[in-house]
């Protein structure tokens, strides 16, 4: 095309340039990041099943810009104070024959990424009926990546039978076919670039299918019949996102998923409460007890009466409870169909447990497994909310468990369709149980979920979730999560939003230290954890006998760490890492003082030096320090570990030796 038109904006600082171009009628753009291409010319566009899409015969017709500098609060978070700093190019692309034909790209630069999303507005002609009705058959979107050879990613398999939930592989950026997003990759340069998606609402969630190596496209995962998305004229897509960081550690320090959600539509959410729980959990993937009824059920009035206990004495502020529902008998996992949400085991009275749990001071945390069958819980979650509202039950664990592809969807027919976790159906879906939930003030912890995309701004009562792999896959998962796996979320899944990966086991080899299965760290790593993965919910995760003596009555070293680390943040800061092998971050208490650290490493023995220059300057500090000792090592040394204190202030540093799989945590107390 001759007269092709070229547009651009650039971020605040200058170092980030997106360049979109209607190049022979087709939409596309590139990223520049300090005078490097980061994104190669990439194709943009829509397909619409039955009408001419936005994919060629195109033409920019007209374009407005705008800034923001602004700053807005977090209810909770890693982060209280949320400064959104960008400069925006609002492009209208229109057919060239067909001038009222019309699409916007919107773009957003901002200094740690560039967000873009289309915007189909009303118009006559382009829906297949009347109603404005249109399907998504594709999204053209791609993203090409230079030296695809030379680049290094991390990654998990996308359309597949595990959802999220893979050990994440490192390998050149072409050695994958699709996969899931976050998507982490660094270039040979040394930038470090992650490409996902923000505010995923009523659309398809964004895979990346690579094709010629390092071009990666826009795969979203379809409906049951193949549609990727089914919607009307005036949606918007969600945001692709590009965040672009000199280094690994500059995308922990990103903002830019969350600044691309809408604000909070909940309104007063002081009823959303951060905290520290313990469960009746861990006892069933050990094997000590089980989640259906008999002779080792866990679900017991006596049982969670115990753990409030604990709870209450020792400063956790919840416990959850599995399997206390009818439908965890049999096959639990194929029979979601008969999960009853209002209907408790004789053996578990939930009046006299949330009564108990109020007079100690202690909240019974929810939990609705679905096991996959989303008609069935959809039928009853107003009844079942209802009854935890009556209870006082204000925060609940939902579970989708399911093989990929297989939520249970009984449609208007009656006919059964599986669709997949990510799918459109099921984004909904998720959705719907948040804010049916928020009508009840009740807050929700998605297990199995749809991945996060920065909704918890939106929909503050989303508090957490899954999304990987847990903790539960080192009491049974074949292989356990390997040491690296825990340095490599941060720079991956965590860049999403937080992780309920339920940290703190202390009986690390629960079948002994030469099984496969046990947890493959220190126990300084595991106290680390509580810093190093985000949750605003976080839960010490053995059976709390594990947390005692022998004489059941004294806590075992290193517990006060647990007790003492906050889940609320007022700053957070990643001072070092690379993916993969270590990871260093701060954060400072909400409300308070205090700072708390977390450092861990992979497989390999690690000496870190610290500079405390985040620290508040003119004040003193106690640090107590939890730390690998000289001889730990995760294989057969894990509990070597080191409590000590030191006076130090801002500027100071402190040098540490990591054992393999280990860590150090440290509690900044503030003296004067």
């Amino acid at each position: 095309m001759a007269n092709a038109a070229t547009l651009s904006v650039k971020s605040p600082d200058g170092n980030i340039q997106f360049i979109v171009n209607d190049d022979a009628g087709v939409p596309n753009y590139k990223v520049v990041y300090r005078g490097q291409e980061v994104v190669q010319k990439s194709l943009l566009g829509l397909e619409f099943k039955n009408v001419d899409g936005f994919v060629r015969n195109l033409k920019i017709a007209e374009h407005t810009t705008a800034s923001v500098d602004s700053t807005w609060e977090q209810p909770w978070g890693e982060q209280r104070l949320m400064h959104d700093l960008h400069h925006e190019l609002s492009i209208t692309f229109a057919g060239i024959d067909r001038p009222k034909k019309q699409m916007i790209l919107r773009v957003r630069a901002f200094n740690d990424g560039v967000g873009f999303r289309y915007e189909v507005p009303k118009q006559k002609d382009l829906a297949d009926n009347h109603r404005g009705y249109i399907e998504i058959v594709d999204e053209k979107t791609e993203f090409m990546i230079p030296e695809p050879q030379k680049t290094t990613a991390w990654w998990i398999p996308s359309r597949n039978w595990n959802r999220y939930e893979y050990l994440y592989k490192t390998t050149p950026l072409s050695g994958f076919d699709r996969v899931h997003t976050p998507l982490t990759v660094k270039l040979p340069s040394g930038v470090h670039l992650s490409i996902h998606e923000a505010a995923l609402v009523d659309y398809a969630s964004m895979t990346l299918d690579q094709q010629r190596d390092g071009i990666l496209k826009a795969d979203l995962t379809p409906w049951h019949d193949g549609i990727k998305v089914k919607t009307h004229l005036g949606f918007v897509s969600p945001w692709r996102t590009i965040q672009i960081s000199p280094d690994a550690k500059g995308l922990l320090n990103s903002s830019l998923i969350l600044n691309l959600n809408e604000p909070n539509k909940l309104g007063d959410v002081s009823w959303v409460k951060p905290g520290k729980y313990i469960g009746i959990w861990w006892g069933m993937h050990v094997g000590a007890n089980t989640w259906g009824s008999g002779p080792t059920h866990g679900a017991t009035t006596e049982n969670t009466k115990h753990y409030i206990d604990f709870a209450a004495q020792y400063g956790f502020d919840g416990v959850l409870v599995e399997g206390w529902n009818e439908g965890w008998d049999g096959d639990w996992f194929y029979n979601g169909d008969i999960f009853s949400f209002t209907k408790p085991y004789p053996d578990f009275d939930l009046a006299e447990i949330t009564r108990y749990g109020k007079e100690k001071g202690v909240r019974l945390v929810g939990h609705h497994e679905t096991s996959g069958a989303v008609t069935n819980y959809r039928n009853q979650m107003g009844e079942a909310f209802d009854l935890y509202k009556k209870h006082g039950v204000s925060q609940v664990k939902t579970g989708y468990v399911a093989d990929g592809g297989k939520a249970k969807r009984i449609d208007e027919k009656r006919i059964v369709r599986n669709e997949w976790h990510d799918g459109q159906f099921m984004v909904g879906e998720y959705l719907h149980s948040v804010t049916e939930a928020a009508k009840r003030h009740i807050s929700i912890n998605t297990h199995e979920p749809i991945k996060d995309t920065g909704l918890r701004r939106t929909y503050p009562n989303w508090i957490s979730r899954e999304g990987a792999r847990g903790q539960e896959y080192n009491a049974w998962g074949s292989p356990p999560n390997p040491p690296e796996h825990t340095v490599i979320l941060p720079f991956t899944r965590m860049l999403s939003g937080p992780m309920d990966y339920t940290p703190g086991i202390f009986n690390l080899a629960p079948y002994g230290l030469e099984a496969e299965n046990r947890v493959r760290s220190t126990l300084a790593k595991e106290l680390a954890l509580y810093v190093i993965i985000y949750s605003p919910i976080q839960m010490a995760a053995d059976q709390i006998e594990n947390y005692l003596e022998a004489d059941g009555k004294t806590l075992k070293p290193g517990f006060q760490f647990i007790r003492d680390v906050p889940t609320d943040w007022e700053e957070s800061r990643a001072l070092d890492g690379a993916v993969g092998d270590y990871v260093v971050i701060a954060r400072k208490q909400r409300k308070a003082d205090d700072w708390f650290l977390g450092a861990i490493t992979d497989e390999d023995a690690r000496n870190i030096t610290i500079n405390l220059d985040f620290l508040d300057k003119g004040k003193s500090y106690e640090a107590q320090i939890y730390r690998d000792g000289p001889k730990a090592e995760w294989k057969t040394n894990p509990y070597d570990l080191v409590i000590e204190t030191r006076k130090v202030s801002a500027g100071d540093t402190l040098e540490f030796k990591l054992g393999t799989s280990g860590g150090v945590a440290i509690r900044f107390k503030a003296i004067n």
